[in-house]
């Protein structure tokens, strides 16, 4: 099941459409980082844009996620 949140980055609204276990990871990414979930989304969002502007954001924050995940918490 997708889950939609809507944000604003770089000052115009969009909308993604994930999973919920890509939502948990990415806030807490966001969290751990002790920044604005928007302004995760919007690091995501440049990276993508820089690397492949073609891949949709939603795909780059996936792939960011997963990244996330698979990445040893430093304990």
């Amino acid at each position: 099941m997708l889950v939609k949140r809507s944000i604003s980055i770089s000052g115009h609204r969009t909308s993604l459409a994930l999973e919920p276990e890509f939502w948990a990871v990415l806030d807490a990414a966001a969290e751990q980082r002790g920044m604005a979930f928007a302004a995760l989304i919007r690091g995501i969002d440049e990276a993508r844009a820089a690397a492949d502007p073609d891949q949709p954001l939603s795909s780059a924050c996936r792939v960011f996620a997963l990244a996330e995940a698979q990445t040893p918490s430093p304990h």
